[in-house]
This record gives structure tokens, sequence and C-alpha cells, in this order.
């Protein structure tokens, strides 16, 4: 007799070569992730040889009743590390019937910017840092800590280890692995300072594919917390209060900056992330003003400061970037919950191809 858990890992390969390719989308509120699946003949890995499929907008909020398909176009192509075998995860964004990018598909502008020629000969690297908050499912209060009430404060829980100061280790282990499965460039884990906080970093990814492989590690990331029973929190401040808030840093450097002379690049990539500091704030995550206060290793939301080795700054620049005359920058103003095609392609637009 089977167990359920035998007939979820069966190995499809032993009896057919069909394949089941797990279609991801972004849903109505730019940071709900929704999937579905279909069968295919057989293995694929480009993600041209897909079809494009639909779903019905008008439950997803992106689309009315009457005119309820939206078209996935498959753009990225993972391992499945829940199906395993040849079964894959799709990255797609979404149009309209007529061709047209629906509002939420920010993956279209950003792949515009990506493949302008002036972008594409600098290479851009991105590592971003994604920071989340597991929550208790059934009061969505962070795990570890007292139903209704509080732990100790902050200082212990840090990269820490312990029973009573790391919380939730095994959704984060099973997340590193299950990236690593999937061919995702993820590069390390840590637990964060609040408690029940953990981070995660991407990269370096070049261009488009950063978007992609965080997205998708989202994705992940959820599913594993869907099967532990925890509730995922991508909000930048989700303890008001005394509690550090969530981000996702942003390092970032061109071919330019990574060569001689590169720290002169940083400088003046700075200068004009500093010209269009509100622009960028307006485009970095939902209720990023509860968490850029000034407090808890951010800068102010209204001014743009940067600095090297600074963690109060908006822009940090590292010790060995300074020290080396040439490297990266990490942008520490995006929310946890921006969307990297937007984040991403900005840094881009505004460092290489703006014009002050």
């Amino acid at each position: 007799m089977s167990l359920l858990s035998d007939l979820v890992n069966l190995n499809l390969s032993d009896s057919t070569d069909k394949v089941i390719a797990e279609y991801i989308w972004i849903g109505g509120s730019g940071m709900d992730m929704r999937s579905k699946a279909r069968t295919l003949n057989g293995p694929v890995s480009d993600p041209k040889e897909l079809p494009e499929w639909n779903y019905d907008g008008s439950s997803t909020g992106q689309a009315p009743g009457e005119d309820s398909e939206v078209i996935l176009y498959p753009q990225a192509i993972f391992k499945d590390p829940f199906r395993r075998g040849n079964n894959i995860l799709v990255m797609c964004d979404a149009y309209t019937s007529q061709g047209e990018p629906i509002p939420t598909n920010k993956r279209h502008d950003a792949a515009k910017i990506f493949s302008h020629p002036d972008v594409a000969a600098e290479v851009p690297w991105y590592g971003i840092e994604q920071e989340y908050t597991l929550l208790q499912k059934d009061v969505h209060w962070p795990i570890g800590w007292p139903v209704g009430g509080f732990p100790g404060p902050q200082g212990p829980y840090y990269c820490s280890i312990g029973a009573d100061k790391a919380f939730g280790r095994d959704i984060v282990d099973s997340h590193y692995k299950a990236c690593l499965y999937a061919g995702i460039n993820i590069s390390g884990i840590n637990g964060e300072v609040m408690p029940g906080q953990w981070e995660f970093q991407v990269g370096p990814s070049v261009g488009i594919s950063a978007g992609d492989e965080l997205w998708v590690a989202r994705y992940i990331l959820e599913r594993i917390t869907e099967i532990a029973g925890v509730a995922l929190s991508f909000d930048p401040k989700p303890i008001p209060g005394d509690w550090n808030g969530a981000g996702a840093h942003t390092n970032y450097s061109t071919k330019s900056m990574r060569e001689e002379g590169g720290y002169e690049i940083i400088k003046q990539a700075i200068e004009k992330l500093a010209l269009r500091h509100k622009e960028h704030i307006a485009a970095y995550g939902e209720g990023n003003e509860r968490r850029l206060t000034g407090k808890h290793e951010t800068a102010s939301i209204s001014t743009f400061l940067w600095g090297v080795a600074n963690r109060g700054a908006s822009v940090r620049v590292g010790r060995d970037t300074e020290k080396e005359g040439k490297g990266y920058f990490e942008d520490r103003r995006p929310a946890s919950n921006m969307d990297p095609y937007v984040v991403s392609s900005m840094i881009a637009e505004t460092t290489i191809l703006w014009k002050p």
C-alpha cells in the first residue's frame, strides 16, 4: 500500500518521458506569486521551446471578467526541487491577448533597458540581499516569539545559533539547498537582527537574470513555508517599534567599475543616484517609509547619504572597494517587497543611460 509521500516522490522517468512544467507569474498585487502546471512530452531546456499559456486574470486582479484571458510568455527555466527529475519551474511574464504587457509586468520594460547596447556593454552585476520574516500562520506573529508578547531585545539573534535565539533554520536550510538544486545562484544565508527574520543572497547575476532568479527564489521559499505551515512576510517593517525592518539591499557593479580606475566611476554613479533619490524611493517598495527612519541601520527616506562601510547610509561602499580602487557598491534603500526587475533596471538606467 503506497503512502502519500511515496506518490509525491514518484520518479516519473522510470515510466514516462513526459515532464511537468510549473508556470510561475506575478499576481495583481505585484508581490503575490501564482503558478500552475502542465504536462510536456519531454524534457525542455530552452524557454523558447515552451508553449505560451494563459490564465484567468479576473481571478488575480489583472483583467476584467468580460476579457479575462492573460497570456503567459515563458522567460526562464529552473529545475524543480519539489518534483525533481526532468521537471521544471518556468518564470513567465504576462501580456494581453493583443501582445501588450499588462501593468504588473515589470520584466518587459526591464528587458528593454538591459538589452540597450550601452547597458549590455557594461555587463551589470547584481547581488541582492533578500530579507524576510517567518510568521506563525494563525496569528501572523514572528516564529519563536511568545504569542501576543515579545522576546528579549535585539542583540543575540543576528547570525545566531541556539533554540532560544535562532528560529526556522530547517526552513532556511531547505530553501538554500532547493535554490542550489534549481540552478539559482544563491550565494549565502544568515539569520537577521530581529528574531524570526532571515536573509538569503542571490548573485552575482547579470542583467535581467537577477530578477528572474530572485523571483523564483521567493517562489521556492513560499512553497517551502507552505509545506512547513509557516507564513512568509516581505513586509519592510513587520513589527513596529525598536525592531529592525526588512530590506533587499542591492549590490551593483558595471564592467567599468570592476576595472582599474573603477572607484571614480562608482562615485559618479552614486552622484547620479543622489540626483534621482525621490524617483528611486518611489519605486523601491511599498511601506518603505516605515523602515527608512534613520534608525535600525537605515538612512532617512528623505535624505541621500553615502559613505564607506556605513550601514546607516543610503548607499554603502565597502572598505575593499575603497582600498582596491574598484569593485561595487550597495544600494541599501530597496525594501524587502521591492520588484527586482524594477530596482535592477532602474539602477542601470540611472547610472549608465541617464544624462543629468
